[in-house]
């Protein structure tokens, strides 16, 4: 199994940098490629990442990207996909990954093996913060209702592990590569939040399985800006709008009902 990266940095070189040299220390010949895209103008980054002898030299294919404006988060990730199936030989698998990912043991070998169960189309590690405690990354369908009582009861505060979640934040989702292409990856309409929600929707509708990797664990921040800033609150409201009314959700919340009817 060979993985192609997708890395956006909005100003998050400093992330960037140490991220790559992790990388470097993956099993040889697992990451084909590593596309960075530049969603903004970053001098230091773009110098450092030609600097010759760098800690990933050698060992990864790094590629920069440089957009003359900012994308959403969808889109910039589907532009790397794009230039990725442009390849002589496309990776079988392509993983969407933020730049404040981190980890203290290896995480591929185990979701390369829950990538090779059948059915699976998207693999998600487990996520914990900078303290060890466990993220409520892979949630059941956010209804509004439930989204109230997380929200005013205080169950955003608990982190709750979900057996069979609908969804797994795309901090970093491992896909099949002709499952991302057969979905035409994210929904670019979503210009950041919920987008991961939709693609794991789209995924098991048209008949892929979502899968923990077990053993694969991650460390990941999680800014949860949309909690402090109004500009993000405004674009996860939008963004919850647009799911609510998404033929994806009423589609997927309807196949529920009939399973659990």
């Amino acid at each position: 199994m060979t993985l192609a990266l997708s890395i956006v940095s909005h100003g998050h070189g400093a992330q960037v940098l140490p991220l790559l040299a992790l990388l470097a220390q993956s099993p040889q010949g697992l990451v084909r490629r590593v596309w960075v895209t530049l969603n903004t103008p970053e001098p230091a980054l773009e110098q450092a990442l030609a600097t010759p002898g760098a800690a990933w030299s050698g060992c990864l294919d790094v590629r920069v990207l440089r957009n003359p404006r900012p994308l959403g988060f969808g889109a910039n990730h589907n532009q790397a996909f794009g230039y990725e199936q442009q390849q002589s030989v496309p990776a079988p698998f392509f993983v969407v990954m933020n730049p404040d990912i981190t980890w203290h043991q290896d995480p591929w070998a185990a979701m390369q093996q829950s990538a090779a169960q059948p059915g699976v189309g998207c693999v998600y590690p487990q996520q914990v913060d900078a303290h060890g405690q466990p993220q409520d990354h892979a949630r059941r369908l956010p209804t509004p209702g439930a989204l109230l009582r997380r929200y005013l009861g205080g169950a955003a505060r608990r982190r709750v592990r979900v057996a069979a979640p609908d969804w797994a934040n795309a901090a970093l989702l491992l896909f099949h590569s002709a499952a991302y292409q057969r979905i035409q990856g994210f929904d670019e309409a979503y210009h950041m939040y919920c987008e991961d929600v939709d693609i794991c929707l789209r995924l098991q509708l048209a008949g892929y399985r979502l899968a923990e990797a077990q053993g694969a664990r991650v460390v990941h921040a999680g800014q949860r800006a949309s909690h402090r800033q109004w500009r993000h609150l405004g674009w996860h409201l939008r963004s919850l709008w647009r799911l609510w009314h998404s033929p994806a959700y009423r589609q997927f919340q309807q196949d529920h009902a009939r399973r659990v009817g």
